[in-house]
């Protein structure tokens, strides 16, 4: 194993702290040093200001602060749990644990209430298979940082004890993860996932009538939903991995970053100073933060109200009027216009995309299912940010483990062996058992049990309010019904109890 040198003595902050320039080779059989390079000498930078705990930063704690603020329930929660099975709302749905992937959701269904109460498949399985972080640095201490973060390490096994009234708030319910140490003794490890109810004031649906039947009103409709979190420590970086189901149908997965950058020592102290490509930005004196990816894979076993589904790409394609009816035109101003061509995915190289690169609506529907009207049942997938490709060569080693990085979705048929993307042994992986290696094959994926493979990218540029410590960024994306049901469903959700009415009339009571 490759090593690099930091000093363990002077701060908590250790990664602040590199001895540059030296690198080592450990034989972990032996446990003994078979390989040391001192390739130069650069400064050691200084450990005042790099350490982040509570009681080194204050007090007197000088930072912007919100006033506290508390969640109250006065009827309790709104979910109830039962061993794994959490039912809440409209929803239901298994929440397990698993070493290498951490929470694993699993036979989520909604209920549609247009349809008697009906509980409707969504997703048979999701969960993380893989966090791929290659660091941008060539030199020979940086340029085997390139981590599988749960293929080599396991993202259940570096699941952290979250925080009560910090990570999660006061209204949450906690569950424990259990897993084999490497000994193959059972581990228990505590308060790792937490299930809550999020009131955010956001709206779930509203409008205001001015004109017409009724007169002046307003219908809004607060929305609430459920988050199933859980946060993983991997070395420098922390990950908070948050399901959260909505009311409307909605499954959004968040990955939120913070922690700590991986440092190297430079001997400069201002950016006037530097000539070269440090590969890197000069975020505090002799320091620099190492540009480099995160790449979180997602695989979704969708069951879209079944296991035969297809995968639709409605494409948004640009128009001329060409002012002729028979041709889509029409006789008016208007010189442009956008409509939807609809391509169904035959094969896995049709189930490939980057979405960076033409607008589509990605859908999956059920085409053995349609709504009254004659609509296929689906549900689409919504990118939220962080939506970076890998820009290494494909003959890069770390780029062939982690080839399914230039795209961000990929469709595959179900396969029982096929769940951890960049393969079963991530870290002696070639790039021949993996997502991208897989899809070789070609297979069919229309009208057939289908999974959605979806990776969250960030090239992250640090910047100096990344240091000590990183303020947390996110990164989304939502699975949201697309004419699963009938209309929206929350068109009879009870408006809020300090209504006035069933209608909330302007300059009502608040």
């Amino acid at each position: 194993m490759k090593c690099v040198v930091v000093d363990y003595n002077a701060t908590a902050n250790i990664y602040a702290r590199p001895v540059e320039g030296v690198v080592m080779v450990v034989d972990l059989d032996r446990m003994a040093i078979i390989g040391y390079r001192d390739r130069a000498v650069f400064m050691v930078p200084k450990a005042e200001g790099t350490d982040y705990r509570a009681d080194k930063v204050g007090p007197p704690f000088t930072g912007p602060a919100a006033p506290p603020g508390v969640v109250v329930q006065p009827d309790g929660r709104g979910f109830h749990v039962h061993g794994h099975l959490v039912k809440w709302a409209n929803w239901e749905f298994h929440v397990g644990f698993d070493m290498r992937a951490g929470t694993v959701i699993s036979l989520a269904s909604v209920n549609d209430t247009d349809a008697g109460g009906l509980q409707r498949r969504v997703l048979y399985r999701g969960f993380v298979s893989e966090i791929f972080v290659p660091y941008m640095d060539p030199e020979e201490e940086w340029y085997f940082h390139t981590f599988t973060d749960a293929g080599e390490y396991g993202l259940g096994a570096l699941a952290s004890q979250l925080q009560r009234g910090a990570d999660c708030p006061a209204n949450a319910v906690y569950m424990d993860g259990y897993y084999a140490g490497s000994d193959g003794k059972p581990v228990k490890a505590e308060d790792v996932i937490c299930l809550f109810e999020r009131y955010a004031g956001d709206v779930a649906w509203r409008h205001t009538n001015g004109i017409g039947l009724g007169g002046l009103f307003s219908e809004v409709r607060p929305d609430v939903t459920l988050v199933v979190r859980m946060v993983v420590t991997v070395g420098n970086y922390d990950y908070t991995l948050d399901s959260e189901f909505k009311t409307v149908g909605s499954i959004k997965i968040v990955v939120s970053l913070s922690g700590i950058l991986e440092m190297k020592a430079i001997n400069y102290t201002h950016v006037d100073q530097i000539r070269e490509d440090t590969h890197g930005t000069l975020i505090t004196e002799n320091t620099i933060g190492v540009y480099h990816d995160h790449f979180v894979t997602y695989h979704l076993d969708l069951d879209i109200d079944g296991t035969r589904n297809s995968f639709i790409k409605n494409n948004i394609v640009p128009k001329r009027n060409t002012g002729v009816r028979a041709t889509g035109g029409a006789p008016t101003p208007r010189r442009s216009y956008w409509t939807v061509l609809y391509e169904v995915a035959e094969t896995e190289a049709e189930g490939q995309v980057n979405i960076n690169s033409a607008p589509a609506d990605l859908l999956f529907v059920n085409p053995s299912k349609k709504t009254k009207i004659g609509n296929e049942v689906g549900y689409r997938l919504i990118p939220t940010g962080a939506t970076a490709t890998s820009l290494l060569a494909d003959d890069d080693y770390p780029e062939r483990r982690a080839s399914y990085t230039k795209k961000q979705v990929w469709v595959t048929p179900y396969n029982k062996s096929e769940k951890w993307t960049s393969g079963l042994y991530a870290e002696q992986s070639t790039g021949d058992d993996n997502l991208a290696a897989w899809s070789k094959r070609n297979r069919s994926i229309k009208d057939e049990d289908i999974v959605l493979w979806y990776t969250v990218g960030l090239h992250h540029v640090p910047y100096q309010e990344d240091f000590p410590v990183m303020p947390t960024i996110s990164g989304a994306l939502e699975v949201r019904p697309s004419n699963f049901f009938e209309r929206n469903p929350l068109i009879r959700t009870k408006p809020p109890e300090n209504s006035p009415n069933c209608s909330c009339s302007i300059g009502g009571s608040a």
